[in-house]
């Protein structure tokens, strides 16, 4: 059998950035069979997208290794693949994902979707912060915590000082996996508020339990940490309306992530992450 993967390189800043996903359009086959075409692939996520009518449509993510419940860049690849390709129109769509149904909002070229209200759970001890990243005391923003944050998918934020810190540090895989084994996440992304283009952060995002030793834009995470940095009054409600993350450029990927908050009073009512996105090529996978 053979399958055609569409490579599309998500939150692309220049020619050179982005985050490539793969995307495989009507394609009907087992969990084993669309495991075997991301472990082929090789992205951090491909995604499967099948349409169910005109407005709406159902996707599922595959890690190298699992399926995940839901992937930012790799939603965002998929739609801007559809756009590309004349098989929508700008507008507004329904997508089914294992982590519930979420809105899509294609707007020229860029593609937006509405993701999970915030969980606020777990502080991770600063000790294993430190071990995970391979820092000091003093690289760490004292007076916001290490947490776990979800808007879909289970994120360490991680608060660092300064962006020399952020771009140089080398972080110890194996450490990170025991942390996100023991606190069911995805992996940890680390952020610091000193950015290069006057961003809301600088981030960094590394999930090696799921094969995946960093991604270079992380369209879930950002959402996470647009909430955290409200939560904890980095940012406030005008601002939460347009915020801009850079991610990748230690990966010599650059890449810049949009997300925006909105609001009753002082709760969020929605979380919006989108971008734009480059497509590659397309690869045909044999099986």
């Amino acid at each position: 059998m053979n399958i055609e993967v569409f490579v599309v390189n998500s939150f692309a800043k220049n020619q050179d950035g982005g985050n490539p996903a793969g995307v495989v359009l009507g394609l009907d086959c087992s969990e084993q069979c669309m495991l075997d075409i991301a472990r082929e692939a090789g992205f951090s996520e491909t995604a499967f997208l099948n349409k169910i009518d005109e407005k709406h449509y159902e996707i599922r993510y595959f890690t190298p290794s699992a399926e995940v419940d839901l992937c930012g860049h790799a939603t965002i690849a998929a739609f801007y693949l559809l756009k590309n390709k004349n098989m929508i129109i700008d507008g507004s769509y329904k997508l089914n994902t294992k982590a519930g149904e979420i809105d899509i909002k294609i707007q020229k070229d860029n593609v937006f979707m509405t993701q999970n209200l915030p969980e606020y759970s777990e502080i991770v001890s600063q000790n294993e912060i430190l071990r995970a990243l391979n820092l000091k005391k003093e690289d760490l923003i004292e007076d916001l915590p290490a947490q776990v944050v979800s808007t879909g998918l289970r994120d360490i934020i991680i608060p660092v000082k300064h962006l020399e810190t952020l771009l140089n540090m080398k972080p110890n895989f194996d450490v990170i996996s025991e942390l996100s084994k023991k606190y069911n996440t995805i992996g940890v992304h680390a952020f610091t508020p000193e950015t290069m283009f006057y961003a809301a952060a600088h981030c960094r995002n590394f999930a090696p339990l799921y094969e995946i030793p960093e991604e270079s834009a992380t369209g879930t995470a950002s959402g996470a940490l647009s909430c955290y940095l409200f939560k904890y009054g980095q940012i406030n409600r005008q601002t939460a309306k347009k915020l801009i993350f850079e991610q990748g450029y230690s990966m010599n990927k650059p890449s810049e992530i949009l997300a925006s908050l909105d609001f009753d009073n002082e709760q969020i009512t929605s979380v919006n992450v989108g971008g734009t996105a480059l497509l590659a090529q397309s690869e045909i996978i044999r099986l």
